[in-house]
């Protein structure tokens, strides 16, 4: 049996431009479709793990309670969680490697911000958001521990 070959400069050798331009638009519209269903869940995965840093965070400022009879003050800050109190009667009593390993950064790569007493309650932790500032709406909300259910 003879094989048949077309030779390389035949007219229907190779793809047309009108093919590549299909080819070009449908790749578009899934490279479209897949940002619009993934953006929003690295969105809400950042929210979900401010949350979850502020959980972490608190029970660390309720065991510095426990400890040593007081909340951390604003001025002390987060800090003292990791790092003994200069007053040597409390450092007596902070306990080896602190009560937080290390202080995370919020998932936008700013501060978590601390206020003894809060406006919420006996002590606000909380992150500004994918914005860095006070208050905002959507991803640029404040996520603080008044809101972490």
């Amino acid at each position: 049996m003879k094989s048949v070959q077309t030779p390389r400069n035949h007219p229907e050798a190779g793809f047309t431009l009108v093919e590549i331009m299909v080819v070009v638009v449908i790749i578009g519209l899934l490279a479209t479709v897949v940002v619009l269903n993934v953006l929003p869940s690295q969105d809400r995965a950042r929210i979900e793990k401010a949350r979850a840093d502020i959980g972490r965070i608190e029970q660390a400022v309720e065991m510095f309670r426990l400890d040593m009879g007081r909340y951390p003050t604003t001025d002390e800050g987060l800090e003292v969680l990791v790092t003994a109190p200069a007053d040597a009667r409390l450092a007596a009593r902070f306990p080896e490697g602190g009560y937080i390993n290390r202080l995370p950064e919020d998932p936008w790569g700013g501060s978590y911000q601390y206020m003894s007493p809060g406006e919420h309650g006996r002590f606000d932790v909380w992150s500004h958001g994918a914005d860095a500032r006070p208050g905002g709406e959507g991803n640029d909300a404040d996520i603080g521990n008044w809101d972490v259910q």
